[in-house]
């Protein structure tokens, strides 16, 4: 490390070696590699009858970083603690200083939005110092989930198993899993008709309608339910003439979205690139810092990416408005859009995430870029830039045609057709126009086949990443710079599993859930959550005081801990059954283990009998919920069924234990054909790590291979993709 009379210290080497480009030889710019000190990791380190104070340590790791770094402060004439811009890097650079021992004479705070040349000489020429009162929040937040992490997870391990975890937020993203599952099992289907025809124009273009209107009575969605009362309109409609009712067109318009947040970009990324929101936010970060480009020093594509803040600066406003009017014309500058934040706690930073340099094109930095990279930066340039264009204009056009009957009958037909592009040159918007032929009122039109369609409900779909991300926002239930790690925490701990691109609570989420509702309702109460959330955000303001806050919450969480510790036994969760233990005569319970649910002896420790559990009817027999399209037992051709080991699920025969032949997940087909080659099957199978992944029956002809299961029509279209690069 040289000696240097200003020393500039940032969190990555990525970061330092971007802004050591920007500086002159008077600056040595070091990283701290993130956190140089934290709470201990094997015990609580929080003095709770000392107002909390937290024990920070250095790990064994930071230290040969520490020394070098203190080496540096105590030569320099000034220490500028360059941090990011949110309350974690405002912990960082506080808990730089105190570590490395910067008295307050040398100690300068900076930060800026985006690490370009101007943005670091504009934050030199404007230094603060640190602010306590973030600091301050950020140590709240720590010592809060210390506190819940390590007081409520023993709990879970003597009540239920061990390996289990409890947290702040991550067991209210859990019960959101919960719940939306149970909803999804307790879906009653309802069965529902429409009545449909093609009509034709006088010049022999067709277009689609719906029934809607009887004897001017609209009809809601469950107006015919059974096929009975469909076959009554049928009947009534035989042999009728159909004319136009009327046709109406008005000019509508579409506005663009506001630029990305943290929580919207998770949200997009994962919809449209199907990045999960961790994956989301690696390739963001290393946008952020910068991607090396020879000696050039080219700084970082885009702002700083925690953010609940969807303004835009002065400077790239403009820009984009220059950009607009030299590449697409006067029709796209009708002035900047501002946007104002609606999230209540929308303090992170100070901009929306926006690519720091606007005619740096996605088509320009393609070379500079990994693949990844590049999807992810298109995307932001695309919604920043899209932000400031005008609206798109379309004219909607609903015709209604009605049959000469008794009844009058009254079928309609909606579409729109774009009028101006707008905003949708740039980030063009999902879903296509419905063009209508052109009809006058009166005119006689010639109908097609009477078509009765028959439909049923169906259940809420499991939550995605993005939706997950997007109700959590919505509550207000932790901050952008938790979702990404307490979703991934929740599937690295066995709460969930990402089936088709859903999240699908196991075994370990319903028990836990449940018992953190019936017991400690105010850890997974979404407005308690949300209320300590704001608590967090006036600390940060400078308005409530850190530790009272902590002490409310703490003082009747360890009673309630200590009363409940007591009250509940490990034999109070078992489930008792009617089956019989087949080795010793006595009654099985499920139990729940580390691996999920199992049945047990109660004869246990004289009968150890255990084997998985299966769904059992009230005939004893086992009961799928989904057809398994594989195929027979090869051993003496039974059904097989899915089953769930030590290590996942697997299909088994159903005559076990007659027959005890096991197969592979490997073998479930999916009906689909290969999207690659179109003459294999696509069939699901599972990785070495035991990862579900789909591939192609005709390998290694064809080597297709996805981690998502495709649909019916063939592989997912990147939307992006769709539009033309503007140059």
């Amino acid at each position: 490390m040289a000696i240097a009379k200003n020393l500039v210290i940032v969190e990555s080497p990525t970061k330092a070696k971007t802004i050591g480009k920007f500086l002159g030889k008077d600056f040595v710019v070091e990283s701290s590699f993130g956190h140089i000190r934290d709470l201990p990791k094997k015990e609580m380190g929080v003095d709770i009858e000392h107002d909390f104070a937290p024990t920070y340590v250095i790990p064994r790791d930071n230290t040969k970083r520490v020394t070098g770094l203190k080496k540096l402060a105590k030569n320099a004439e000034h220490v500028y603690f360059a941090t990011d811009e949110d309350r974690e890097g405002e912990a960082i650079a506080w808990h730089l200083k105190e570590a490395l021992g910067v008295p307050e004479s040398k100690s300068i705070r900076i930060a800026f939005h985006e690490i370009t040349e101007s943005a670091v000489r504009d934050a030199l020429e404007h230094p603060r110092s640190i602010d306590l009162s973030l600091v301050d929040a950020q140590q709240a937040r720590r010592v809060l989930d210390r506190l819940v992490g390590y007081e409520l997870s023993p709990f879970l391990w003597r009540k239920i198993a061990k390996g289990l975890s409890a947290g702040r937020v991550q067991s209210v993203a859990v019960r959101l899993i919960v719940e939306r599952e149970r909803e999804i099992l307790a879906f009653v289907q309802q069965e529902y008709w429409t009545i449909e025809i093609d009509f034709l124009n006088k010049e022999k273009v067709s277009f689609h309608t719906k029934l809607s209107r009887v004897d001017d009575k609209s009809l809601d969605k469950f107006a015919v339910t059974s096929e009975e009362e469909a076959k009554k309109i049928l009947d009534v409609l035989q042999g009728a003439a159909y004319t136009i009712l009327s046709v109406e067109k008005k000019a509508v318009s579409k506005k663009p979205s506001p630029p990305f947040t943290t929580s919207t970009l998770q949200q997009d990324a994962n919809r449209r690139l199907r990045f999960s929101p961790k994956q989301t936010m690696m390739l963001a970060q290393q946008l952020y810092e910068g991607i090396e480009k020879g000696n050039e020093a080219v700084g970082g594509y885009i702002t700083y990416m925690r953010t609940d803040s969807v303004s835009l600066s002065q400077k790239f406003l403009d820009e984009t408005q220059e950009y607009a009017a030299q590449r697409l014309g006067d029709a796209y500058t009708k002035g900047a859009r501002k946007y104002t934040t609606k999230s209540k706690g929308a303090q992170e930073a100070h901009e929306s995430i926006r690519p720091t340099v606007v005619s740096r094109t996605p088509e320009s930095v393609k070379d500079h870029l990994t693949p990844d990279q590049h999807r992810l930066y298109e995307l932001i340039w695309r919604r920043a830039v899209a932000s400031q264009l005008p609206d798109a204009l379309y004219e909607a056009t609903t015709i209604d045609v009605e049959a000469n009957t008794a009844e009058k009958h009254t079928f309609r037909a909606s579409g729109q057709v774009e009028t101006f592009d707008g905003f949708t040159r740039v980030y063009p918007s999902e879903g296509d126009d419905m063009l209508l032929p052109k009809v006058t009122k009166g005119e006689s039109v010639g109908a097609g086949e009477i078509m009765p369609m028959q439909h049923f409900t169906k259940p809420p779909a499991r939550y995605s990443e993005a939706g997950l991300v997007k109700v959590m926002e919505e509550k207000g239930i932790g901050r952008p710079s938790t979702y990404a790690p307490t979703i991934s925490t929740i599937i690295d701990r066995g709460y969930a599993t990402r089936e088709e691109r859903r999240l699908k609570p196991g075994d370990m989420a319903f028990v836990t859930n449940d018992l953190l509702v019936a017991h400690f309702p105010e850890i997974v109460d979404f407005d308690f959550t949300a209320k300590m959330e704001e608590n967090l955000d006036d600390i940060a303001e400078g308005t409530k005081q850190w530790v009272p806050v902590i002490r409310d919450f703490y003082v009747p969480f360890k009673k309630n801990l200590k009363a409940k510790d007591k009250e509940l036994s490990k034999k109070d969760l078992v489930e008792e059954t009617d089956i019989v233990c087949e080795k010793c005569g006595k009654p099985m319970v499920i139990k729940l283990g580390r691996f999920g649910k199992f049945l047990a002896c109660t004869g246990f420790p004289d009968c150890k009998n255990t084997k998985p559990v299966e769904e059992v009817g009230k005939d004893g027999e086992h009961v799928h919920t989904e057809p398994l399209n594989v195929e027979p037992c090869e051993k003496c051709g039974s059904e097989m069924v899915m089953k769930q080991g030590r290590y996942g699920k697997f299909l088994a025969c159903s005559k076990y234990p007659d027959c005890k032949n096991i197969r592979s997940l490997s073998d479930i087909k999916t009906g689909i054909p290969c999207p690659e080659c179109k003459e294999g099957e696509v069939i699901q199978k599972k990785s070495k790590r035991g990862k579900i992944f789909f591939g192609c029956t005709r390998y290694p002809d064809c080597k297709y291979t996805s981690w998502e299961k495709p649909s019916d029509g063939g592989a997912a279209t990147d939307v992006v993709a769709l539009t033309p690069e503007v140059k």
